[in-house]
């Protein structure tokens, strides 16, 4: 059996209010730091994954170095797990690509699998390389517990296709800074036990205020 956890990069700038983060290499902020903290000691208290990959962007990076070295392993990048490009919308606000795209913007909140962004992927590019990640963890880890740190995007997409739901889907998943997706691939069988899980970021919240 292989077991996949989907974890999202801690907190950054752009989350709040939102911005089209991509592939802008942003640090985590100091909450972001504590939620890659609280996860990390999570995953290591309940389960023993064989190894940790990460998208390429540091957000990411950082959270999966927390992640493996709690548990005691390595943390590997893999560029598959890279953010969605989202070209010259990258890094703008949303309202600012609302007053220059109005048209594309609102057909990507209503239908997003009909949208390329401009010099930029569609979500049919990421489905592909988000595929391409699950099935190298199939073929390498079949028996293992594997730690997949990415993006929201990329959760999104991913969840998509194991749940059997189409790209048209994507914005009923919406995994929060940190969160904890739990999925079981048995022979023929995919189970998610859980999506976007945050348990762990309300325990550790707890925690330190009693100490």
């Amino acid at each position: 059996m292989a077991k996949i956890l989907l974890v999202r990069h801690g907190h950054v700038e752009g989350i709040d209010p939102p911005r089209f983060r991509g592939r802008r290499d942003l640090p985590l902020t100091a909450e972001g730091r504590r939620q890659a903290r609280a996860v990390a000691s999570w995953i290591a208290a309940r389960w023993q994954p064989a190894v940790v990959y990460t998208s390429p962007l540091q957000r990411c990076v950082v959270t999966g170095r927390e992640i493996a070295a709690a548990a005691g392993v390595d943390s590997t990048v893999l560029e598959g797990l890279m953010d969605l490009h989202y070209g010259a919308w990258e890094w703008r606000t949303h309202d600012e690509v609302r007053a220059e795209w109005p048209r594309l913007f609102d057909r990507w909140l209503a239908m997003p699998h009909l949208v390329r962004f401009p010099d930029g992927e569609s979500l049919q590019d990421l489905i592909a390389r988000t595929s391409d990640v699950i099935r190298m963890v199939l073929e390498r880890h079949a028996a293992d517990t594997v730690v997949l740190v990415g993006h929201d995007s990329g959760i999104r997409t991913v969840l998509l296709q194991l749940l059997d739901q189409p790209i048209s889907a994507y914005w009923r998943i919406a995994p929060q800074p940190a969160s904890i997706s739990e999925v079981d691939i048995v022979e023929r069988e995919i189970k998610v036990l859980s999506v976007g899980e945050t348990q762990h970021l309300q325990e550790h919240g707890r925690a330190s205020r009693s100490t």
